[in-house]
């Protein structure tokens, strides 16, 4: 089988889906791989280092399309609402393409890559269990994600994160403050107090709560109870309106003492729930910062612009998208890594059957056979349900 690595499309995104690196695994595993020249170059690769360990160069992105049976991308078409409809046309029934799909973004979407006749598979349904953690490129991006925005919210504070002593006098160290203790806000949580700050954390999920200690921050606790707080895969579930107010009224005082603030709550498939209003930043020292790490899907911040850096009331507000990719060498190597782990676990010695028993396949498979056969999608969407052996494909 023959997998094809296309050049990322979406406007400054600079990681590649597969690095030199991953290709002796798969080189053993039986596969060939072919590369839009180019591919890595943003990513810190260049084409001799991919042709070095065996793969082969491709001059265009058609031809990339045309020999692949695998095209493997970081954002394909779902996640990349700007570009990525162009690659429906190079798509063909049959074609496995897999990555970062969104597919709980828009139905008309994922119909769109149901109609190439395309078998997909989405990293954002990657199941939370033990066995898929290799695989799991969701977390891994997050993880560079809560990395790269404290490292934001230090470089635009004007103040020193760590506490100093020196002949000057003591300098006190910087107060952040982490909304949300997914992945994201865990690895925020470890960089704020490498550089020596005071990590405070608040999630509403209770489990979580020595998962922030044990990474030296202090967990912040409001007398709030969520109901259902996590679904079965780990991931926080959305609260009614009322939930959200009393929470923001909680949550005033100590984002008010923050010098930085780090949001991270993100809902899959639903707007971001607003955590930070308009007069909570109004309450925050003139330097402040917050960095909204879900400026993306509506921002966590009620003045977040996705994509923008904006000053509001003397704090500013960072709503910069796709942080991974500013980290593009280390991204691509982990991404790849992920990427790798699926490939082999999904077609074992080489093969091109897909056990459809196995969870990891299942719930990972969004299209098939021209249909959306994800379960959890098409419920999402409100589709009705495919007949048993429809589901399988046959």
């Amino acid at each position: 089988m023959v997998i094809g690595v296309p050049k990322e499309s979406f406007p400054g995104e600079r990681r590649v889906a597969l690095t030199p690196l991953a290709m002796p695994a798969l080189r053993k595993a039986g596969f060939t791989v072919t590369v839009e020249a180019g591919a890595g170059v943003a990513a810190g690769y260049a084409d001799a280092d991919y042709e070095s360990k065996g793969a082969k160069i491709a001059a265009s992105r058609k031809e990339v399309f045309s020999n692949g049976d695998i095209i493997t991308q970081v954002l394909c078409y779902g996640s990349n609402d700007r570009t990525g409809q162009d690659d429906l046309a190079l798509m063909r029934p049959g074609q496995v393409l897999m990555g970062f799909l969104r597919p709980l973004g828009a139905v008309e979407t994922v119909r769109q890559i149901a109609a190439t006749g395309v078998t997909s598979f989405s990293f954002e349904l990657m199941p939370r269990i033990t066995r898929a953690q290799s695989m799991d490129a969701l977390s891994t991006m997050g993880t560079i994600c809560g990395y790269k925005a404290v490292l934001l919210a230090a470089n635009t504070l004007p103040k020193l994160f760590p506490m100093m002593t020196t002949a000057a006098g003591t300098v006190t160290p910087a107060r952040v403050l982490i909304m949300g203790a997914g992945v994201a806000g865990l690895q925020a949580i470890a960089t704020a107090r490498r550089l020596g700050a005071v990590a405070t954390a608040y999630d509403l999920r209770p489990a979580v709560k020595e998962q922030v200690q044990s990474l030296g921050g202090r967990f912040l606790e409001l007398p709030l109870e969520a109901k259902d707080a996590q679904d079965a895969g780990g991931y926080a579930k959305a609260q009614d309106d009322t939930f959200y107010q009393k929470q923001r009224e909680l949550l005033g005082r100590a984002v008010g003492e923050s010098d930085a603030v780090i949001t991270a709550a993100v809902v899959p498939g639903r707007k971001s729930p607003v955590l930070v209003t308009r007069e909570m930043v109004e309450r925050m020292a003139l330097g402040s910062v917050i960095v909204d790490l879900a400026a993306e899907r509506g921002g966590n911040c009620e003045l977040t612009r996705a994509g923008e850096v904006t000053v509001e009331h003397g704090v500013t507000i960072i709503g910069q998208i796709n942080l991974a990719s500013t980290v593009p060498y280390h991204a691509s190597q982990m991404y790849a890594r992920n990427l790798t782990a699926f490939l082999l676990h999904l077609f074992k010695n080489g093969g091109a059957e897909l056990d459809l028993t196995d969870e990891i396949t299942r719930e990972t498979l969004v299209t098939r056979g021209g249909e959306i056969v994800q379960p959890r999608v098409r419920e999402f969407f409100k589709l009705p349900a495919l007949p048993a052996k429809g589901a399988e494909g046959a």
